[in-house]
């Protein structure tokens, strides 16, 4: 859908021109397009509070209809926190957020469906309740909206850059300081269609704050924060400046580790895991801070490292103490 900004809609908000443009869009899926990275005005992404100006081209990519719902699955699911209008759960690691290409069931979609019964139908029959993701390979706090109300909260909160997510990571390589920014634009590789790169000058503006919990021979324990929610973002960040999260293949890590001779068990996931997620509950405003704690099978990777190295037990103990 192509639109042309008149003179009498000059100044308005982006998602309000459209709302009156695209009538048989919704002012939440015109929102949502617009998070997605649907939208771009003359050719570039971005905010629904953007302001549009005469002779603007307004583009919008309007997906193809989904097909029926996902069924429930009696998966079991880690809930750190729920109330009538929203949950917290701690997604494991090797389970998709919803269907997808190859993935049609065993999702944590059908997992909600089958805890919660109705969740939130704005994402659509595929993706209902779902307001942010983490990859297949990234366990952590991962926030389900079970209203349409919680919803639209959500999403705006996400889209003002109000909720703030840390994450943990163990990366290839000695981080030569003990905290940085990362302020690489993240586009999709159009080489190898399932990577992203910082290399196209188009690509989305996107920012990691880190520092560093420890250092462990050719590792480094960091805490992130995502100023930005790009997809593979901290995954590609590091891996730009030659800092692979361990277990990552896609982005250049080894499937097996061997260090001084000794050979770890394949950890078959990233050592990535969001271990923070806070924001405002969307009706009263309250504050929520949520915590997940570490996957068991990545402090039992860390440690076993730690004895390869004969690295002190203690310092792993006290880097590990805030996410466990």
């Amino acid at each position: 859908m192509t639109f042309i900004v008149g003179e009498d809609n000059a100044g308005v908000r982006l998602d309000r021109f459209l709302a009156t443009r695209a009538g048989e869009l919704s002012r939440t899926r015109i929102q949502e397009l617009i998070a997605e990275g649907r939208v771009s005005v003359n050719g570039v992404l971005t905010k629904p509070s953007h302001r549009v100006e005469a002779g603007e081209q307004v583009e919008v990519e309007v997906p193809q209809a989904e097909g029926p719902g996902v069924a429930p699955e009696a998966i079991p699911l880690d809930v750190l926190y729920e109330d009538g209008d929203l949950a917290v759960i701690n997604k494991p690691a090797g389970i998709a957020v919803h269907p997808g290409a190859g993935e049609s069931s065993g999702t944590l979609v059908g997992a909600l469906l089958y805890r919660f019964g109705n969740l939130s139908a704005i994402g659509g029959p595929q993706r209902p309740g779902i307001v942010h993701r983490l990859d297949k390979g990234t366990s952590g706090a991962l926030v389900i909206a079970r209203t349409d109300e919680a919803h639209r909260g959500l999403v705006e909160q996400f889209q003002e850059r109000l909720v703030e997510k840390t994450y943990v990571a163990l990366l290839h390589g000695k981080m030569r300081e003990r905290a940085g920014r990362i302020e690489l634009p993240v586009a999709r590789d159009l080489r190898r269609r399932t990577r992203m790169t910082t290399r196209r000058r188009d690509g989305r503006t996107a920012r990691t704050d880190w520092s560093a919990k420890l250092f462990l021979g050719g590792f480094t324990l960091i805490e992130a924060g995502l100023h930005t929610g790009r997809t593979h973002q901290l995954r590609v960040h590091f891996s730009s400046l030659g800092f692979p999260v361990v277990g990552d293949a896609l982005y250049g890590a080894p499937r097996v580790e061997t260090v001084h001779g000794t050979r770890l068990p394949e950890l078959g996931r990233n050592f990535l895991h969001a271990a923070r997620i806070r924001f405002s509950h969307p009706r009263t405003g309250d504050p929520l801070d949520v915590r997940a704690p570490l996957a068991l099978e990545l402090t039992t990777y860390i440690y076993a490292l730690g004895r390869a190295l004969a690295a002190e037990p203690a310092a792993i103990d006290a880097a590990l103490a805030a996410y466990l």
